[in-house]
């Protein structure tokens, strides 16, 4: 008879084993497709600020002059693509500009338009996902970070090595520029301006555990990390803006919203401490995720023109 109940017992036990793993293996595979798979935007409905302004700007786009540009991928051999836009007046100052979460180049449109407008040329990839680039998963801007060095190197290729190159980016743009700068990159690139980029993919998706599921951090972020491992082959543990940038040494311009719930505001003076070189913080009281520029076009615009104008002579 004890030896029955022991039995039981072990059943019991390897069931509800079973069962554990079962649902954190169910769970890590659909956090890799709710977080990393290509998608619809969850957030589908901007802001009347951002939406008014952002149907201008690519009614601007649509109509600039500009050149469609090809490369293969640092790593999984694909096709990834960028558009260049030439400025009016010929210049060698170029900012190289990257996009959000589930967007592409259309969705920066109005960044595009703004360093058009102050004289530079502007070079917008679409990442590893994004409509108009190869790749069934998103970055988050560590993958992308390798494939950006190459676009530096076709820029200086094709446009010469006199090239004076600033690096911007929002949202995931902002935390790749940031994952960029711990790199190897070339003498032409002066200055990085980020807005809204968040201090590791780890962090921000454990923010986003508790904040759409109130789930704590552990154990799904471990098997989720196997999870995305297994479907992109990089460990997204490993991508820190905050430890590329204690490898920084170019002037930054970090810019935050104060009341940003999306990418927490705390994130952006872990990544401003991280940065050993001259630096410079703008946390905007009131701004949502990445809608300081569109809460604040005129005084967004002389900040980061300043900034770029300063490094970028």
């Amino acid at each position: 008879m004890l030896k029955l109940r022991k039995k039981q017992w072990l059943l019991l036990v390897v069931c509800l084993v079973t069962v554990i793993i079962g649902g954190l293996f169910a769970a890590s595979q659909y956090l890799y497709y709710f977080a990393f798979e290509p998608q619809p935007r969850l957030i589908t409905k901007y802001k009347q600020a951002k939406a008014t302004m952002l149907v201008k700007d690519q009614h601007w786009l649509d109509n600039a002059k500009q050149k469609n540009w090809y490369q293969t991928s640092a790593t999984q051999n694909l096709q990834l693509h960028a558009v260049y836009f030439p400025a009016t007046q010929k210049t060698n100052k170029t900012i190289v500009v990257a996009h959000g979460y589930r967007e592409n180049h259309r969705s920066m449109a109005s960044y595009i338009h703004l360093f058009h407008r102050q004289g530079y040329n502007v070079l917008a990839p679409d990442d590893r996902g994004a409509v108009g680039s190869e790749g069934k998963y998103i970055g988050f801007g560590w993958p992308d970070r390798l494939d950006y060095l190459k676009w530096l190197q076709l820029l200086l290729k094709k446009e010469g090595s006199q090239q004076k190159i600033g690096l911007f980016g929002v949202s995931m743009g902002g935390a790749t520029v940031m994952m960029i700068s711990g790199e190897h990159l070339p003498k032409q690139v002066k200055a990085i301006c980020e807005d809204a980029g968040y201090s590791s993919i780890e962090g921000e998706l454990t923010h986003e555990l508790k904040a759409q599921f109130n789930l704590p951090k552990q154990p799904l972020i471990t098997t989720a990390d196997w999870a995305v491992q297994q479907h992109t082959g990089f460990s997204f543990k490993k991508a820190s803006s905050v430890d590329q940038l204690k490898r920084n040494h170019l002037p930054t311009f970090f810019i935050h919203g104060g009341k940003d719930n999306f990418v927490p505001t705390r994130m952006v003076y872990q990544n401003y401490r991280a940065s050993t070189g001259p630096k410079q913080l703008w946390v905007v009281p009131g701004a949502a995720h990445a809608m300081s520029y569109y809460d604040h076009p005129q005084l967004y615009s002389q900040k980061v023109s300043r900034f770029f104008a300063k490094y970028l002579k």
